[in-house]
């Protein structure tokens, strides 16, 4: 196979698989010795991560990268936007911010992205085998086709022949695929090389005279159809599923994570699903928080307003409750900014709100700077006797009056320093801290559910003997060999030879 070939997924709406179908072909190029890298032009995303180089780039090509065996770089997103409001995101460009925006003026401004976003998939594609492309939403967006630089538009810069994902789960698949053909262009229509079905749950057999007559249709062949899995893989599209899970937990720990209007990086907690004895769920109101043994604030775009959503939802009631009737309260990021006194915004960095009370919870005050922490970072737990890794992405600073720090800060971005972060409270109930990440850090998730479970009354459980890493890892080779066994990888390798 010559050099730089390309293969762009896109899909008939949001959430069909997109990003999980790449990883999968990733995983999948990769295995078959091909030096593959994910691409994806346009991500709207608050699940977003740090690169070595402190760059910032949404967490689904995290993922990808993860499948290709790379290092996630920024190159494979240059454009992030992260929704600060209903109206309004902030705009990352190569991984640093820009500005924020509203939707008419990036609308506006997306012309001048295009070359910028060339410049970039080029650059990649030097460096590769295969990239593999990921669309976002629909190409059938009638309303947005003419400065598009992400779907059909993305497809023509990188002169890539493009397969069109459907989700059969939520019905109306056939018509969901003929439809997107239908209103694309015949310029388009002429890039769409084949069609996949995905999270399918059935009888092959029954399914089979609708793909048949599916291609009469849209005259391009079905490639296979992706059978329903559950794999622990930090999919983006499968989020929405995830946080209808809110069943309360019959295991021994009860954790519930507050469901934030503007929650960001929610796969803090996928590695929390392989430990056995605690089980998730996502509260967004009161009365729905129960007697958990576990609070959990996550990380959120904007603090201040769910701070306040919080308080009129009766939640931040309902923490300090549960927390005095012997729950823990563990806060990441904007959610430990939240277990403090105040919080303040004096530049209108998230909120034109200025001051607002926290939690209480805890002895420090938040500021919000102009300027962005974005790093690695790593360090010790003295508390659990454990090293820890993760990363930040804030611009709030938080001060500390008498609380002691959660760890010493080791390293940002591989440069060695003397810091500290977070918090634990007195009594050893109460944490918080800036990294993102940290519950992947096995030995420490541990000795915190160990904590809880000793609160309890239960015995410890010592179960540290997995690697979430490896874990992950054997997770995109399970994902690529369903994937392989129900897709035409021959009929999909001569697409990317063939190119268009």
């Amino acid at each position: 196979m010559m050099k730089s070939k390309s293969l762009m997924i896109q899909g008939t709406s949001s959430s069909v698989g997109k990003s999980i179908i790449t990883a999968a072909l990733c995983r999948i190029f990769t295995q078959d010795g091909f030096d593959v890298n994910p691409f994806k032009s346009q991500n709207m995303s608050l699940n977003s991560y740090i690169t070595y180089e402190e760059h910032e780039m949404g967490r689904a090509q995290v993922i990808q990268a993860e499948a290709c065996k790379k290092a996630p770089s920024s190159k494979m997103n240059p454009i992030l936007l992260k929704p600060t409001t209903d109206r309004k995101s902030q705009v990352i460009l190569n991984g640093k911010v820009y500005k924020n925006m509203d939707a008419v003026e990036y609308f506006q401004f997306k012309p001048q992205l295009r070359e910028m976003v060339a410049d970039t998939y080029n650059e990649l594609s030097d460096a590769s085998d295969i990239v593999v492309i990921e669309g976002a939403g629909s190409p059938a967006e009638i309303n947005l086709k003419k400065e598009d630089i992400v779907n059909m538009g993305m497809a023509k810069i990188a002169k890539a022949p493009v397969i069109l994902v459907g989700d059969i789960d939520k019905g109306g698949v056939f018509a969901a695929l003929a439809g997107t053909m239908l209103l694309l262009d015949e310029d388009e229509r002429n890039l769409v090389k084949g069609v996949i079905i995905n999270k399918f749950r059935g009888s092959l057999e029954i399914l089979e005279p609708g793909l048949r007559q599916l291609e009469e249709i849209i005259k391009v062949p079905v490639l296979g159809v992706v059978p329903y899995f559950e794999l622990n893989i930090e999919d983006e599209d499968s989020v929405s599923d995830w946080f209808k899970q809110d069943e309360k937990s019959e295991r021994d720990i009860d954790i519930a994570i507050i469901r934030l209007k503007h929650i960001s990086n929610f796969t803090d907690f996928n590695s929390l699903k392989l430990f056995q004895d605690a089980g998730i769920r996502f509260v967004k109101n009161k009365s729905d928080l129960g007697k958990p043994d576990i609070i959990i604030i996550p990380g959120t775009k904007n603090t201040i307003e769910d701070m306040l959503a919080l308080e009129e939802a009766g939640l931040a009631e309902g923490i300090k409750d549960s927390y005095q009737e012997g729950a823990f309260v563990f806060g990441i990021c904007g959610g430990y900014q939240m277990l403090g006194k105040t919080i303040e915004d004096p530049f209108n960095v998230e909120s034109s709100q200025g001051t607002v009370e926290g939690l209480g919870l805890i002895n420090s005050n938040t500021i919000f700077l102009q300027d962005k922490t974005t790093t690695l970072s790593s360090g010790y737990v003295e508390y659990f006797d454990c090293q820890i890794s993760g990363y930040e992405i804030h611009m709030g600073q938080t001060k500390v009056e008498k609380d002691k720090p959660l760890l010493k800060i080791r390293t940002r971005s591989n440069i060695e320093v003397d810091e500290i972060d977070g918090v634990i409270s007195e009594d050893g109930r109460i944490f918080g801290t800036y990294i993102h990440g940290i519950f992947d850090n096995t030995i420490f998730t541990r000795r915190f559910l160990n904590k809880v479970r000793v609160h309890k009354g239960l015995e410890i459980i010592d179960d540290v003997d997995f690697d979430y890493l490896k874990h992950k890892d054997q997770q995109y080779n399970e994902l690529a060999d369903l994937v392989r066994e129900h897709l035409d990888m021959e009929q999909i390798y001569k697409i990317v030879e063939n190119g268009i």
